[in-house]
């Protein structure tokens, strides 16, 4: 009985490692995502993070003007790359995102992880 008490528990320890590994690690699907920076800001209460928001445009008018559009939030773990986007708000850019399946307080409020940033040209 004892024999099987330790099989039992660490059957249960390994599927909780995997699934706190599916959950909080693994990446569901990484992509590009293109917008107009609306927001980026350095916020929480105990532990801060990098948020922002961005404005994708599906149809644009002829002075770039969105006309359909809808919101993208994000975070970013990198401190380099939230230096970067510090100087672009305002701009359109194009971010390189990875989306996990649950978020943790000291990563960010979304599932979306910013990793790389450029300006669209």
């Amino acid at each position: 009985m004892k024999k099987f008490i330790i099989w039992a528990l660490l059957i249960l320890f390994l599927i909780l490692c995997c699934y706190i590994y599916w959950k909080y690690s693994y990446t569901f699907s990484e992509g590009y995502r293109v917008g107009l920076l609306q927001k980026f800001s350095y916020k929480g209460t105990i532990f801060k993070t990098y948020e922002g928001e961005m404005i994708l445009s599906s149809v644009e008018s002829n002075r770039n003007v969105s006309l359909a559009s809808e919101k993208f939030f994000f975070s970013v773990a990198d401190k380099d790359v939230a230096a970067s986007f510090a100087k672009l708000e305002g701009y359109m850019i194009v971010v390189h995102y990875r989306e996990k399946n649950g978020t943790l307080f000291w990563r960010g409020e979304t599932r979306y992880l910013v990793d790389s940033v450029t300006v669209k040209k």
